[in-house]
């Protein structure tokens, strides 16, 4: 039994809500068209110099506006009116509304009507033909034959004749207010023609054996979406065993046992109708509208999400007339259910999502079911649309606190196109392309800002970790010069002085540099005088100090003494140099400090070598293989999953910077380090890039878990 035979909902019901939507959807339309066309107005009357003319045109559009109310009254009148001459007026014409002889002075207006009414009617051919088919059936269940369409082109295009009959147009406005109107209309009837055909299709009133193959082609498009306009390619046979095993263990899940059973078999005794596809559509089209409060809840970890939309398609089903005390969901049903839950909270679990994102993608979970529920690619293929968009708003979303302006409005942008998405998405998944392709370049811009930021954040690590090397390299210098017995005077220069001069000299010109060996030189060169001053040599001295004297004032001045006070420092080590008998021993300085200064690092901090850490040298060996542009998944002290990308490997140390979404800092580490993470449990390598991959990756191995434990 089809949806064009089954049982029927009351259809003075069904024809009452249809008159619902459609005041409430069109009623709106004619306070829309003033602004827009006084922009036009305004814009042709400046390239054409023609003053008078749009003083006239403003005169009458402001007329227009002063008696707004009542021309949205009388509209939406009409509207409402034209379902009551459906069920009242069966021998009416089925062209709608007639135009009718009309007087000289009001022929250009109504031949414009007709035009419009024809432009309406070519653009929604298909939604218009198959709403013909089931209104015929649904007139004869009211006992009113055949009848016109009320919300048709040619009534639509009436209405807008009929509420504006009685004022006063200028000829140039004209074109411009029936412009407008098709405009606005455009931006609603899509919508409203696809919410329409769905409630008829719900409530029993499906396409006639006898409709045309363009009509049941889009009476499919508009009870089982999918791509028919922009369909992927196939999706390879590893994909479909994959996908297949996946349903298996679904089955088995859902199922409580190994072995897959007969998947949606009655809870309760009785016999009970399995829902079609079609009806389940139906019921999840009307319902993506209403609120998210329940999936957002469930996202939180409040309950299952898959069972959060088995409730709310029970109560929709309910609202439709379709007893859930009579029907069940079927197999095939339930498993895209239970896909599009356990993909959603897979994200969730792995993924820094935070209040905001939870919200979008809330919003999401209904439109999702209706892809899933006829559409395997959205599992099998890479580019489907609605897959793409998936990635594209975890990447918008994933740890975005919204702490900059940037990250502001990527949030607001992946809660719009998820509020168009749940507004918009009838019968073509091209709108999941369309709203991917967007947000694609706001990301677009977006990573060059991160890159720009990555550059950042490995430039400090990497000026970091050349002073950290430069302080090693003169510590050791200074500590092998300290092992001979020194004067204080010379010990003091070499400690104070000349070692933070070395260190100047390895950050600015190399350790391979000439004035690296100078340095060097000028150390040497002091303590072989502090060796012949003990000797009572002071002529040597002397004319070696002399010698020096160049050098030493550099270095006190690359210090920060000026040359008086390089003298006065100079003629302090003359007069210690001068007394032969002076004491003179060997300094044993403490360790440099290593530790990295990465104190902002936060919760993921990790300093220091490997000594002392737990880690599997295997691990190591594979973490040091790892490349920028890789990623990882690491959990935070908090318990918070924090997604991590290795954007650059130090050519010092050998350690990676690992940055987020946004380009911050995450991690600096070492392999032994990450290796150490590993064992702890807080790392996970070789994930997938893409959100999708991962979180079906996640779900996998649920399933395989929990498989394997019944």
């Amino acid at each position: 039994m089809d949806l064009g035979t089954r049982e029927r909902a009351n259809p003075t019901g069904v024809l009452e809500e249809m008159k619902r939507l459609a005041v409430e959807q069109l009623g709106g339309v004619p306070s829309a068209l003033y602004a827009p066309v006084a922009e036009a107005l305004d814009d042709a009357a400046r390239r054409a110099g023609l003053i008078q003319i749009r003083r006239g045109d403003h005169i009458a559009l402001l007329n227009l506006r002063q008696r707004n109310a009542g021309y949205v009254m009388r509209y939406r009148q009409l509207i409402a009116q034209g379902f009551e001459d459906f069920r009242a007026l069966p021998n009416r014409s089925r062209n709608g509304q007639p135009l009718g002889l009309v007087e000289d002075r009001h022929l250009g207006f109504h031949y414009a009507g007709q035009k419009l009414a024809e432009s309406i009617g070519q653009r929604y051919v298909r939604q218009l033909e198959m709403l013909d088919q089931r209104l015929e059936t649904l007139a004869r269940d009211l006992g009113a034959n055949s009848s016109s369409n009320p919300i048709g082109a040619t009534r639509l295009a009436g209405a807008f004749l009929a509420t504006f009959h009685d004022a006063d147009l200028p000829e140039t406005l004209r074109p411009l207010l029936f412009r407008q109107y098709e405009h606005e209309l455009s931006r609603v009837l899509g919508d409203l023609y696809g919410r329409i055909n769905t409630l008829l299709a719900a409530a029993g009133y499906g396409l006639s054996q006898t409709a045309s193959p363009a009509a049941q082609a889009a009476d499919g498009a508009t009870v089982a979406p999918a791509a028919a306009h922009a369909r992927p390619e196939s999706p390879d046979v590893d994909a479909m065993e994959r996908f297949g095993e996946l349903r298996a263990m679904l089955h088995a899940w859902r199922d409580g046992s190994s072995e897959s059973a007969p998947a949606g078999a009655a809870a309760t005794g009785g016999p009970r109708r399995e829902l079609r596809s079609a009806e389940v559509i139906s019921v999840t089209s009307l319902l993506q509208r209403d609120g998210i409060e329940p999936y957002a809840r469930a996202l939180a970890g409040a309950g299952s999400l898959a069972d959060a939309i088995r409730n709310q398609l029970s109560e929709g089903a309910r609202r439709l007339g379709l007893d859930p005390d009579q029907t069940r969901i079927g197999a095939h049903e339930n498993d895209a259910i239970d896909l599009v839950g356990l993909l959603f909270e897979s994200l969730f679990q792995t993924h820094a999502m935070l209040d905001r994102a939870r919200r979008v993608y809330a919003r999401l979970v209904l439109p999702y079911v209706k892809v899933a529920l006829s559409d395997d690619g959205l599992f099998l293929r890479r580019d489907h649309p609605a897959r793409r968009l998936f990635d594209t708003i975890t990447e918008a979303c994933e740890g975005n606190d919204g702490a900059t302006p940037q990250d502001r409005e990527l949030l607001e942008r992946a809660a719009g196109i998820a509020q168009r998405i749940v507004a918009d998405y009838n019968e073509d998944i091209e709108i999941f392309a369309l709203a991917s392709a967007e947000l694609e370049a706001l990301l677009d811009q977006q990573r060059k800002r991160v890159d720009l930021l990555e550059k950042r954040a490995a430039e400090a690590v990497h000026g970091k970790e050349r002073l950290l090397q430069a302080r090693l390299q003169a510590g050791a210098a200074l500590n092998q010069r300290l092992r001979t017995p020194l004067t204080e005077a010379v010990a003091e220069f070499l400690v104070e002085h000349w070692q933070h001069h070395l260190l100047q000299t390895l950050l600015r010109e190399g350790r391979e540099s000439p004035k690296h060996a100078d340095v060097l030189a000028l150390a040497d060169a002091l303590i072989v005088v502090d060796t012949l001053a003990a000797q009572a040599r002071g002529g040597v001295v002397a004319d070696r100090l002399i010698a020096l004297q160049p050098a030493i004032v550099e270095c006190l001045v690359a210090c920060g003494h000026d040359e008086h006070g390089a003298n006065d420092w100079l003629a302090g080590v003359v007069r210690a140099l001068a007394q032969p008998d002076l004491p003179r021993m060997v300094r044993n300085l403490p360790p440099p400090v290593v530790a990295d200064d990465d104190s902002e690092q936060g919760a993921l901090r990790v300093v220091g070598g490997h000594a002392g850490l737990d880690f599997d040298p295997d691990v190591a060996q594979r973490m040091r293989l790892l490349a920028p542009g890789e990623w990882l998944r690491l959990l935070d002290q908090q318990g918070e999953h924090v997604a991590a990308k290795v954007a650059w490997t130090s050519p010092l140390s050998g350690r990676f910077l690992l940055v987020n979404r946004r380009g911050a800092r995450v991690l600096v580490a070492s392999a032994e380090q990450l290796a150490a993470l590993v064992a702890e449990g807080r790392l996970v390598a070789g994930t997938e890039q893409a959100p999708f991959d991962e979180a079906m990756r996640q779900m996998r191995a649920r399933l395989n878990r929990a498989v394997g434990q019944n």
